[in-house]
């Protein structure tokens, strides 16, 4: 995928093409400045073969000339042709190292002197020359076509290489320890998200990093107290008010004659208690509980068997679920959480059944609470599990406290799963579905 997503492809990726446009630039640069004397230097060369041969030709006697021809052929490859005007001539190629070697062979030779690096399809360094100053350029002068190679420095070349590979081994080094500490915080801030309060992590690196670590690690325990001193704040209260209503319940059932006054006394009493037990639950949370390997059969028939004996029945739809990663205490108060809303806010039957999801890593247990009420608008779904929350239509006659949705949810996301609050099957009451995954995720990354 392009462009890459991760922080340490990212880094990669802009260093690489970072010291590849700098070590291009570089080379140009030293092939631009080097072509002009390389030039020069060839044109140096050529002239004085030319002018050597010349007045070798001249010098010798003319049976010897045939066998000094050959001697420089043999020794140093250098050829003697004349020149025909039906000669097929190749142009030289246009760049900054030829300017530089026509440039000096024009003012070396004359400007009338015929350059080529190819005659008749013959690959050669080709420079017409006359035997004598008053004579036309009757002959060709042939030198190795590698005299005319330009000199590449293949010690730059090796050394850019060397620099990249570096520079790349510095950025995956300097990429990884950024990413990887990224990665430790992200999984802290999903502890967080969830309600768990993660270990303080190492506070190193650059200052940047250490000031953002630190200032996470001051937030995790700012919330951390906050949520320990509600809670206790929580708990007392509701721990304190449940031994005058336990008083008051005794004295309604033994004062008040029977009938419809001690009833709803006692009714009052009971709801109440009721909401302060809910308080306590959500006070709570899922304390020191840990994630076992549960058997959710088990889970469903014991909150079955417990809705039963409440008076508040529920039809279990029996599947047979394979073991599951689960706080299973908590994961009980959350299904009785929505089995009492179905029975509070809904209407029978309320049906109870479990089910596997999805495959691979992406499997997920669902347990689900049906009723038949009167369900809840898809606009109000996300803010009534929040805590404290209730509806204001017909769902809502009976009294609560707005927290029965909020712990699920909670015990949801502690769970790395979610809580879906969609319509039945037939468009009535509400199906509320907690999922939860079938292989426990999140772990903490490696150092």
């Amino acid at each position: 995928m392009f462009p890459p997503r991760s922080l340490f492809a990212r880094i990669l990726l802009w260093a690489a093409l970072l010291v590849i446009l700098s070590n291009t630039a570089g080379m140009l640069i030293f092939h631009l400045a080097e072509a002009k004397p390389q030039g020069k230097a060839l044109a140096q060369f050529s002239t004085s073969v030319v002018n050597l041969v010349r007045v070798s030709l001249l010098t010798a006697e003319p049976e010897l000339r045939p066998a000094l021809l050959q001697e420089l052929s043999d020794r140093e490859g250098i050829r003697l042709l004349p020149r025909d005007p039906e000669d097929r001539v190749t142009p030289l190629p246009n760049d900054y190292f030829i300017q530089s070697f026509e440039t000096h062979i024009y003012q070396s030779l004359g400007g009338d002197t015929a350059l080529s690096f190819m005659v008749n399809d013959e690959p050669g360094l080709w420079i017409s020359f006359a035997i004598a100053a008053d004579e036309p350029d009757d002959f060709w002068l042939i030198l190795p076509i590698d005299r005319a190679e330009q000199n590449e420095s293949w010690l730059w070349l090796g050394w850019g290489v060397l620099a990249t590979l570096l520079v790349l081994a510095a950025a995956a080094l300097l990429a990884s320890r950024l990413s990887r500490s990224l990665r430790r915080m992200a999984h802290a801030a999903r502890q967080v998200g969830r309600g768990q309060i993660p270990p303080p992590l190492a506070e190193g690196g650059s200052e940047e990093l250490q000031q953002l670590v630190v200032a996470f690690n001051h937030m995790s325990r700012d919330l951390d107290y906050h949520d320990k001193e509600r809670a206790e704040i929580l708990a007392g209260i509701s721990h304190d008010l449940r031994t005058p209503l336990s008083r008051m319940r005794l004295e309604a059932e033994l004062s008040l004659p029977e009938g419809a006054a001690q009833a709803g006394m006692v009714a009052d009493i009971m709801q109440m208690d009721a909401i302060i037990a809910q308080f306590l639950d959500y006070a709570r949370g899922e304390g020191e509980e840990h994630i076992t390997n549960s058997d959710p059969n088990a889970l469903l028939e014991s909150l079955a068997q417990h809705a039963a004996a409440t008076q508040h029945p529920v039809t279990l739809l029996a599947t047979k679920l394979p073991p599951a990663p689960m706080k299973p205490q908590a994961v009980w108060r959350a299904i009785s959480n929505l089995l009492n809303n179905a029975w509070k806010y809904g209407a029978p039957p309320v049906t109870l059944s479990g089910s596997v999801e999805g495959e691979g890593d992406q499997c997920w247990l669902a347990l689900t609470v049906t009723d038949c009420g009167v369900g809840i608008p898809a606009h109000e779904i996300e803010r009534l599990k929040r805590p404290f929350t209730r509806l204001s239509d017909a769902r809502s006659e009976a009294n609560g406290t707005g927290l029965g949705l909020a712990i699920v949810e909670r015990v949801a996301k502690n769970h790395g799963g979610s809580l879906e609050l969609a319509p039945g099957a037939d468009g009535k009451g509400l199906r509320a579905t907690l999922r939860l995954p079938l292989i426990q995720r999140d772990k903490t990354p490696q150092n």
